[in-house]
């Protein structure tokens, strides 16, 4: 497996600075939050998982960029810390836009409270499970109870953890002890490596180790963010049995938000009545300025023409036979009246109302009681004088 990185150091040093105390400061070309959220991103285009949980999501950033990629189905975050969640959980939520134009794919996002050494059902049966800078920030009885939990309990396809590498630390001059006053612990590569691959071969999965945030040229310390790339070796068929012996809840739903889908016929409905007016009135439309033109031909001949002989080649353009009985296989609008047939067969040729329906009965029965119709269902009513005020 392939493993990518972007992202580049860029040493900055004070002249003054330097020549007396020798600090160096390296700063990252984008940000390494943002490299280690697209790194992320990256992974999930590439193995389009359906269910994708965050664990120590906090301000719920990497769900927010995560929620636009049209795999995902089922999105959770998990944080101890209920405040900051509660603080961006809003930008999670579907916008006027989601409803106006639901999208195909089912989008389910959730936020629990809760401790990671914990286990809970809700966790059970993800693709890719990511742990984002948080193990660091573990107490030690947390921390051992980690890979039973997530790598045991949780099993998810793939987990992608990251965290700081201390072998780096020399290039941060403002760090001491550990980059965060809440780090419980700071990792050097090696200690992480081997951490990683005794959780790996206790619980059946593969890891390879790669990183961001690159090291200025000729110094060997390897990444600022050393991270883990772990894929299960085998799919397991026991989560039933798992939720049956943990069915107890013990996580706190913080937030909750079922997104607009056209999978859901009543936003299916929605969607295709509306686009069956609006695809009516783009025919009426046609249909009338058609007629405008006929007209306007035929005052023209008719001024060529003697007065007691009408020009009977204009009759057809100024009144159409009634319609009682609309062909469900003709194609062709009639105007009866103040009033225009569009036989369904023409509205369903068109690619979005096709798209959207599959069938011809299935645009039939969203419709009905919905859209102004023929007595035998078979063609759309529109208005011709209302459309004639609109248009003028």
């Amino acid at each position: 497996m392939t493993l990518l990185y972007t992202g580049t150091a860029v040493l900055t040093m004070d002249e003054k600075l330097q020549k007396n105390e020798h600090i160096r400061t390296i700063t990252f070309t984008p940000p390494l939050y943002k490299q280690r959220y697209q790194f992320i991103k990256q992974l999930v285009s590439k193995y389009k998982p359906k269910k994708v949980a965050d664990l120590g999501c906090a301000e719920c950033r990497l769900l927010w960029m995560l929620k636009f990629c049209s795999c995902i189905e089922v999105l959770v975050g998990l944080d101890i810390n209920e405040d900051v969640m509660k603080e961006k959980m809003h930008t999670l939520s579907p916008l006027p836009g989601d409803y106006l134009q639901p999208s195909e794919r089912c989008l389910t996002v959730a936020l629990y409270q809760g401790s990671i050494a914990h286990k809970d059902p809700c966790m059970l049966g993800f693709d890719m499970i990511t742990c984002v800078e948080v193990i660091e920030h573990l107490e030690a009885k947390e921390l051992e109870k980690f890979p039973e939990v997530v790598f045991g309990f949780m099993s998810p396809g793939r987990i992608i953890i990251s965290t700081p590498n201390s072998e780096f630390n020399s290039f941060l001059p403002t760090v001491t002890l550990f980059r965060h006053p809440d780090h419980k612990f700071e990792w050097n590569r090696a200690q992480f490596q081997n951490w990683a691959q005794d959780a790996a071969a206790r619980y059946d999965y593969t890891v390879e180790f790669t990183g961001l945030g690159a090291p200025p040229s000729g110094n060997d310390v390897g990444f600022c963010t050393q991270i883990g790339v772990f894929v299960r070796k085998y799919l397991k068929n026991d989560g039933p049995v798992k939720f049956e012996k943990d069915k107890e809840h013990v996580y706190k739903t913080v937030f909750k938000a079922v997104y607009p889908s056209l999978k859901d016929e009543k936003y299916l409905q929605n969607a295709v009545v509306n686009e069956v007016v609006r695809t009516a009135q783009i025919i009426v439309r046609r249909l009338l300025d058609h007629r405008k033109s006929e007209y306007k031909k035929c005052s023209e001949s008719v001024e060529t023409e003697p007065r007691f002989q009408p020009p009977r080649r204009c009759f057809r353009y100024l009144e159409y036979p009634p319609l009682t009985k609309a062909d469900s296989k003709g194609m062709q609008p009639f105007i009866n009246g103040n009033t225009v047939y569009i036989p369904l067969a023409n509205i369903f040729s068109f690619p979005k109302v096709n798209q959207l329906c599959g069938t011809f009965e299935t645009l039939c029965k969203l419709i009905t009681g919905k859209v102004a119709l023929s007595s035998d269902g078979s063609a759309v009513l529109m208005d011709a004088e209302y459309e004639n005020e609109e248009q003028n």
